[in-house]
């Protein structure tokens, strides 16, 4: 149909995630504001699809916290703020940044696991870059999700990646990534490189310290976007503040 997302990868979404691709495109664009009740059923005729999927989509929406439901009403679209995204960003450094520094000092000690390791990380490596130069900005997300989780992972931190994934749906349905704007699939890719490297390293301080500097750089990044659309007359003054109330003990420089 008209209303889904193209994926341009060749690999074909799930209905559950074509429907919320479709929800934060119609947020992004005003289609669906926050102010307004939407129901299930109305979505479903919308796109044509079954209840199922579109439940299942906004379920996943609500875990984020994106997506609010009221008995006999249906659900409204939350209201975010651009702190919402140093919040965030707080939480993903609090989780990702000591998952690195375990995923390192683990690996160090596993050869076996850290050759799986290293075969893994190169196959993504290659996929996001492949990703990049078609400019296939969906693909080229799921990769990095992919990456981020394959780190956390390794790092020991199932839970804190089921709550990473949320915060990143949730960064996802706030605003447009910063590919295209700030940086390039190719520069998000290369700020990869060095929280890899310092993980098969055995370099647990490092990899650490590279994971903050990366999560902090888009984070910032994002942040900015958000004030812009929010009408900030000074969004580059403004971050630093925002940043450092919000975020402070967490960042890649403490």
């Amino acid at each position: 149909m008209d209303h889904w997302p193209v994926n341009r990868s060749g690999t074909e979404l799930t209905l559950t995630e074509k429907v919320m691709v479709y929800v934060r495109d119609a947020v992004h664009s005003g289609a669906m504001p926050c102010d307004t009740w939407y129901s299930v059923y109305q979505l479903s005729e919308q796109l044509g699809v079954s209840r199922s999927p579109v439940r299942d989509a906004l379920l996943r929406l609500e875990e984020a916290g994106l997506v609010r439901f009221t008995k006999n009403r249906g659900f409204q679209i939350v209201p975010t703020h651009p702190e919402d995204v140093a919040e965030i960003f707080a939480l993903r450094l609090g989780i990702e940044a000591p998952a690195a520094f375990r995923a390192a000092r683990l690996l160090a000690a596993d050869a076996e696991a850290l050759d799986a390791f290293r075969t893994a990380t190169q196959t993504l490596l290659e996929d996001l870059d492949a990703a990049a130069s078609a400019d296939d900005t969906e693909l080229f997300f799921r990769l990095d999700t992919e990456l981020h989780r394959l780190i956390v992972l390794t790092g020991r931190s199932e839970r804190g990646w089921r709550f990473v994934e949320q915060l990143r749906t949730h960064t996802r349905i706030l605003g447009p990534s910063t590919a295209g704007t700030s940086r390039s699939l190719e520069d998000i890719r290369r700020e990869h490189l060095p929280v890899i490297e310092a993980i098969l390293a055995g370099d647990a301080p490092g990899a650490r310290q590279a994971m903050a500097a990366h999560v902090e750089n888009t984070g910032r990044l994002l942040l900015r976007q958000a004030l812009r659309r929010a009408g900030h007359p000074d969004p580059d003054s403004a971050v630093p503040a925002i940043w450092n109330a919000y975020v402070c003990g967490f960042s890649a420089e403490g």
